[in-house]
């Protein structure tokens, strides 16, 4: 193998570690996401039964 192609392929490698990484991080920052609108959406869920009111019919 030449040095060229050794320069090459340790580019290569680089650069994919990089796109891992990036990868990575953004698939834990959607899990953090995706917890927190649960959550929000629990919190809205039981605001919205605090509010409601019983009436009567009839």
């Amino acid at each position: 193998m030449t040095t060229a192609e050794k320069y090459v392929t340790a580019a290569y490698c680089v650069v994919f570690a990089g796109v891992l990484v990036y990868v990575v991080l953004i698939a834990l920052k959607l899990q953090r996401l995706e917890r927190e609108v649960g959550e929000l959406e629990r919190a809205a869920h039981k605001a919205a039964e605090d509010e409601r009111e019983t009436v009567e019919v009839g």
